[in-house]
């Protein structure tokens, strides 16, 4: 199947551009594999999916992806350290129980961690609050509240801190809503945020 570049969602492309050709990848809440499809076709990676949904595990065999069922908040114990060039958390890791201890593992089985997430702070969802006083619904949290899979309501300005706090170190970050990049006050505008990070020490990042 030949994918167009501009049928690719624009988190996908990012992802895409951070991850070296021939790496090992391993993809925690793969959903029903279209990212992990995308760079083994793109990118020639050696990828493995771990997913809890059966329903969206046919879907990634009928890929022909490599996935396991699976719960990531149950940990990466059966991984060595550093098994992986990178390890995907997107729009996954909000979904967890355990936040803390599965970001702490994926930083130990991989060289590098990609996390994605939707960003709790975008201003539309700050004036359905303030306005309304409902729990906010944008294009990055479709979900009424009581049928959301959000456990964890971060925003973009909270996981800076957090890698602070915890001496990760960020590598890269990209701040996106639905079409383009943000650059400008991301925590504001942007409706996502994709972070490359790893175990070590970072500078202090602000916005």
């Amino acid at each position: 199947m030949i994918i167009k570049y501009s049928q690719i969602r624009l988190d996908h492309r990012v992802i895409l551009g951070l991850i070296r050709a021939h790496a090992s990848v391993l993809d925690l809440g793969c959903g029903g594999g279209e990212l992990l499809y995308l760079l083994i076709k793109e990118k020639n990676v050696r990828g493995q999916g771990i997913e809890i949904d059966e329903q969206e595990i046919y879907k990634c065999v009928a890929k022909g992806l490599n996935v396991f069922h699976g719960d990531i908040d149950s940990g990466l114990s059966e991984y060595k350290d550093k098994s992986f060039d990178y390890i995907i958390l997107n729009q996954s890791l909000q979904q967890v129980n355990h936040l803390e201890n599965v970001l702490k593992d994926a930083l130990r089985a991989g060289k590098k961690v990609i996390v994605g997430f939707p960003n709790f702070a975008y201003y539309k969802g700050r004036l359905q609050i303030f306005f309304q006083g409902k729990t906010p619904v944008t294009g990055s949290l479709p979900y009424q509240w009581y049928e959301t899979p959000n456990l964890h309501f971060l925003s973009i300005s909270d996981f800076i801190s957090y890698c602070r706090l915890k001496k990760i170190k960020i590598e890269q970050s990209f701040y996106l809503n639905e079409r383009r990049k943000i650059i400008l006050f991301p925590n504001l505008f942007a409706q996502a945020g994709i972070f490359l990070i790893s175990g070590e020490k970072n500078q202090p990042e602000k916005i």
